[in-house]
């Protein structure tokens, strides 16, 4: 079958997970922290280091609309499928994935030594296995829920110095080539996609 027929699977398998509106809202982020980043360095008497909202809150929105982009409207027939569906949501997630990073990251060119698109790709990565781990575990619509509860927390209580601790548990909020912060994003992934691939989203209760 034609891969671009309305009734194609791979057609049907993104109109049942809204992916379009994933990839609109991953595109529509990217504009947006481009323009921000440019604003913010133009402002008097800002430098680079202005763009640290940029690289916390845009990969923040990307992982929110990749972690809802994980809903399936019939697990039911995923779970009971004769193949394996876990080769399925990986590659999703690891489409959306790549896609968020490759824009994040020409959304702030530049200045890798602190918040350029080193810290965008890493804060992209570790927040969307976030997202993922909290598809799998309370269900893809409340997928956001975790990472912004976590970025809300690190923001207001993350030190003014980067290093020491910090690396680690505000690891969102770090210059780009900070090694622990890259442990931790990369690691939150890891653990993320796997549950995810493992679990799959978890289904949401109606309420009556």
């Amino acid at each position: 079958m034609n891969p671009l027929s309305p009734m194609s699977p791979l057609r049907l398998y993104a109109r049942s997970r809204a992916l379009p509106a994933a990839l609109a809202a991953l595109a529509g982020t990217a504009v947006t922290a481009a323009w921000a980043a440019h604003w913010l360095v133009s402002l008097p008497a800002f430098d680079h280091t202005a763009r640290l909202p940029v690289v916390v809150f845009g990969p923040l929105l990307a992982a929110a609309a990749i972690g809802t982009g994980l809903h399936t409207p019939s697990d039911e027939l995923d779970r009971t499928a004769v193949r394996a569906w876990w080769p399925r949501r990986l590659v999703h997630l690891l489409g959306t994935t790549v896609l968020a990073v490759a824009l994040l990251a020409l959304a702030v060119p530049g200045h890798a030594e602190a918040f350029g698109a080193p810290a965008a790709v890493r804060n992209t990565l570790g927040l969307a296995g976030v997202a993922a781990a909290g598809a799998a575990l309370i269900g893809a619509r409340l997928s956001w829920l975790p990472p912004v509860l976590f970025v809300g927390g690190v923001y207001l209580a993350a030190p003014g110095e980067p290093g020491g601790a910090a690396d680690w548990w505000a690891w969102v909020m770090q210059p780009g080539p900070q090694a622990g912060s890259w442990t931790v994003a990369v690691a939150a992934f890891t653990a993320g996609a796997a549950l995810y691939a493992w679990r799959g989203a978890r289904r949401a209760t109606a309420v009556s």
